[in-house]
């Protein structure tokens, strides 16, 4: 008896390949946007309950905060969406206005760092402050959130404006540790010199942006009734 002769298969066409390719990838992208989707509110929650701890803590006085944005005349109004850095307006026990907390960002040694600090309209002072996020290199760039001599800074670190109210009346500056003599200065750390030139070049920039607007407005802004975090 003659043996079967051996099945011989198909080839494997090039719109077959094209059409496990697609569907494969189609597969694939509906598992992401489904992992995203199923995650999306609980990244969101996280990130909301983390911002408002370091709220909380470079302006322990804060009870309740509203965002805030500038308009297209430079005046403060209440933010229409929540901002990639986003600056608040912050409120007591009794809804007295008690500071604002901006955020920043800016390059640093390795990449860019962001930060979150308070400011006093009372002290015209910036009196708190957080990196919510940075790449330095660990044990160096990580002194500006360590360092007992560098947070010092930030009791009372001045940055009222200038006469017309338009800028800061004197540029916030990094100086080399132990050199500080104003009051606008901060005191750097040595062996983290860029990191910590790049916090004062951060503040600079966003106190200059965002302070004339909050002393020109902040008092006369009205907030929504529910301020609660």
């Amino acid at each position: 008896m003659n043996a079967p002769a051996p099945l011989q298969r198909k080839p494997t066409t090039v719109w077959q390949m094209y059409r496990s390719i697609v569907g494969i990838g189609a597969f694939c992208a509906l598992l992401i946007v489904s992992v995203y989707q199923g995650t999306a509110g609980r990244i969101a929650d996280n990130r909301a309950r983390f911002l408002g701890n370091a709220i909380e803590e470079v302006l322990p006085a804060a009870h309740s905060t509203v965002e805030v944005a500038l308009d297209a005349n430079g005046a403060l109004v209440g933010a229409a969406e929540p901002a990639d850095l986003p600056a608040y307006l912050a409120y007591g026990d009794n809804g007295e206005l008690v500071g604002a907390v901006i955020t920043a960002r800016g390059m640093g040694y390795a990449d860019n760092i962001t930060v979150l600090y308070s400011y006093s309209f009372e002290l015209k002072a910036i009196v708190g402050h957080k990196v919510l996020e940075s790449k330095e290199t660990p044990g160096l760039g990580d002194k500006v959130e360590l360092e007992p001599h560098f947070l010092a800074n930030f009791e009372a670190l001045d940055a009222r404006l200038n006469d017309d109210g338009t800028a800061l009346a004197n540029a916030i500056v990094t100086v080399k540790e132990g050199e500080k003599t104003e009051a606008w200065q901060l005191d750097g750390i040595t062996g983290a010199t860029i990191t910590s030139d790049a916090i004062g070049a951060i503040l600079n920039r966003a106190s200059g942006f965002w302070l004339p607007a909050l002393e020109r407005d902040a008092r006369d802004f009205r907030p929504p009734q529910s301020t609660e975090e």
